[in-house]
């Protein structure tokens, strides 16, 4: 599948979702699941639930993911990929690839907490606004995935905390994973939230996060690649993925700064977004299949495509 500039291409999405909208439940019951997760496969998943906080720039570009019809083009030439696992996506993304037959055999994590827009005059009031744990569990989902940022000068942090621990006892009991993307973060003099990348920082987040809920058994942690990373995955015992975040720096550096922190103990693979679906070159095929090359996989499938040209190991600055 290529890139397609047929306006009317997803005109069939809109008509099934106004004549026949159980057809979103019918293709979640029917769809093949994933074979499962095993120690020493690591797993690749596409994050694409940006949209659902109003954050749609990529890069210089700020409304690079408004076209949804583009967005899901991208998208199902990422998961074509065979050594893509899955999808981390909003209800509303996730619908229509379900529609469109698209997460055969995948990983399906859902986004649960939307409520914290981009630019929000309270954007630490990071409500779950998006898939329950109840909803995934009828979807036939295999977690869902929370961004806690942590804000000690704000007061609405508290409530996020509480929110996520609840969430993620809820997943836990229906055996779901909960990915927790924790930050510690501030407002800067212009009022624009920032994450610290700091290493110390990240492992801070890290401490806390880990302990949020009853339990921590189905817990995994979605981390940044930052500087001195042996630090940050020996903080933790938690399966750990790692985030792409906004793209800064040039591709060879950002895949190069993945293959080094993919080799460290605890990485279980990467969730990743704008980085690839929306690379410098244009070239979303290209861009997946060297992601897919730095996975510690035994399998043939994700070791394919080979290696372009990395660089030495430069650590990148990232956001969600």
């Amino acid at each position: 599948m290529s890139l397609n500039d047929d306006p009317r291409r997803y005109e069939h999405l809109s008509r099934v979702r106004l004549e026949d909208p159980e057809a979103v439940a019918r293709a979640a019951a029917t769809r093949r699941r994933h074979p499962g997760l095993k120690h020493g496969t690591q797993n690749f998943i596409v994050a694409a639930d940006h949209p659902a906080r109003g954050a749609l720039s990529v890069g210089s570009q700020p409304m690079a993911m408004a076209d949804r019809r583009d967005l899901l083009d991208r998208l199902q030439i990422a998961l074509a990929n065979p050594a893509v696992d899955g999808i981390l996506a909003s209800p509303d993304i996730m619908d229509d690839l379900l529609l469109l037959g698209a997460l055969e055999g995948k990983l399906v994590f859902g986004s649960m907490n939307r409520g914290g827009l981009a630019g929000l005059v309270n954007e630490f009031d990071d409500r779950f606004t998006g898939h329950t744990a109840a909803a995934l569990e009828a979807l036939g989902a295999d977690g869902g995935k929370m961004l806690t940022r942590i804000c000690l000068g704000d007061p609405d942090t508290v409530a996020t905390l509480e929110a996520t621990a609840k969430a993620i006892d809820s997943l836990a009991e229906r055996k779901l994973i909960a990915m927790v993307e924790p930050f510690l973060s501030v407002r800067d003099s212009h009022g624009k939230v920032r994450n610290d990348l700091r290493a110390d920082a990240v492992i801070k987040s890290v401490g806390i996060a880990e302990g949020l809920g009853s339990t921590s058994a189905y817990t995994w942690m979605k981390l940044p690649v930052v500087e001195e990373m042996e630090r940050v995955m020996a903080s933790t015992t938690l399966p750990t993925v790692l985030l792409g975040g906004d793209p800064a720096g040039t591709q060879d550096e950002i895949f190069a700064s993945w293959k080094a922190a993919l080799a460290l103990p605890g990485v279980q693979g990467l969730t990743v977004g704008r980085t690839l679906l929306y690379p410098a070159d244009g070239d979303v095929a290209g861009a997946v299949a060297t992601a897919a090359s730095l996975l510690n996989n035994t399998t043939p499938e994700a070791t394919s495509s080979g290696d372009r040209g990395l660089s030495e190991r430069i650590p990148v600055k990232v956001s969600e």
